[in-house]
């Protein structure tokens, strides 16, 4: 795939992912609930998501590391290291 096609899908997947985003934090604030119940459910969204950011990056940080120091990559002359 050329630079703009991987510009395109990266794009659409943006947008399909903060319109995702946006609907169900408009669904979560136009449902009929008490204030401090939906602010409560707001809370624990952004507390899972915040611990899932740190487990994501402490494996990605492992992986990288040891790919660092263990393994040899060598170019396979396309897109990717192997």
């Amino acid at each position: 795939m050329s630079r703009s096609s991987d510009n395109a899908v990266t794009t659409a997947i943006l947008a399909l992912t903060a319109g995702a985003l946006f609907g169900a934090v408009t669904a979560l604030l136009m449902a009929p609930a008490a204030g401090n119940e939906t602010r409560r459910k707001l809370y624990g969204l952004q507390e899972n998501a915040t611990d899932r950011l740190k487990r994501y990056a402490q494996e990605a940080r492992q992986k990288v590391s040891k790919g660092a120091k263990g393994e040899d990559l060598q170019y396979d002359g396309g897109d990717a290291w192997i």
